[in-house]
């Protein structure tokens, strides 16, 4: 009788020493080593600074948003992007200024990339990927980008877009009516219009980002942005796209 109760006291014993050292780890979590959640998910694509390395959690949390071109879709970051202007990067040639361009290029599936003032526009190559195997890596390249701490853009670049202060009062008000009516919409859908020049009537523009390749391409171009410029100024005849160019080119390629 004394010798079960003897082993009994000792089961409560241990029991009550192994709860106690299991309090004692639990209350005291600085016993237990701890490493940068990065070190255990993934290894990030971008250089961290060792002030971020000490936090054990990173949040961020990407929006996406459909755009009329089936192949791209937008990533809304939350955070500043371009703030008041926006950069097309059509081929990976193009985006050796900026590193978040670069690391996207390098998701395989990726045909183009478009900065926006929040948000950044991917063109996928077909209809045949599947948005849901392009996303995660999408998801992870933006957010090792923005924990970095690098500048999204290592060289300034001209906006592209033709003109000077010599702009006449007719080539002045079209730039007036994209940059104040037609650009906030079509960035809205993942793009931006670019203003290259006017001619006999004609106002030659360029397509980026989302509707670079969207089939409704040609109806936005003849039906809404023609349509509003011939309404506000007589002078246009006409909208017709400008295609990449040499000058394009050769900026894009340049060392």
């Amino acid at each position: 009788m004394a010798a079960a109760a003897r082993r009994g006291w000792g089961a409560a014993a241990a029991a009550a020493g192994l709860r106690s050292r299991f309090c004692h780890v639990m209350m005291n979590p600085y016993i237990v080593k701890k490493k940068p959640l990065h070190q255990f998910v993934r290894k990030p694509l971008f250089p961290l600074p060792a002030a971020l390395c000490n936090n054990t959690v990173r949040h961020m949390f990407i929006q996406t948003q459909d755009t009329p071109n089936p192949n791209s879709l937008k990533f809304i970051p939350g955070k500043p992007v371009l703030e008041t202007r926006t950069m097309d990067f059509p081929t990976p040639a193009s985006a050796f200024r900026s590193p978040l361009a670069r690391q996207l290029f390098r998701i395989e599936g990726v045909k183009s990339v478009f900065f926006g003032p929040d948000f950044i526009t991917i063109t996928k190559d077909n209809e045949e990927l599947d948005w849901n195997l392009l996303k995660p890596d999408i998801y992870a390249t933006i957010m090792d980008f923005f924990a970095s701490g690098l500048p999204l853009v290592t060289e300034e670049t001209s906006s592209g877009e033709a003109g000077s202060e010599e702009d006449d009062e007719v080539v002045a008000m079209i730039k007036e009516l994209l940059d104040t009516r037609i650009r906030p919409t079509v960035q809205e859908d993942g793009g931006d219009v670019i203003y290259k020049g006017f001619e006999d009537g004609i106002v030659q523009l360029k397509l980026q980002g989302s509707c670079t390749s969207c089939p409704s391409s040609i109806i936005t171009l003849k039906n809404g942005i023609q349509n509003m410029l011939q309404f506000y100024i007589p002078e246009v005849e006409g909208v017709e796209q400008v295609m990449e160019d040499e000058s394009d080119e050769k900026e894009a390629n340049s060392p």
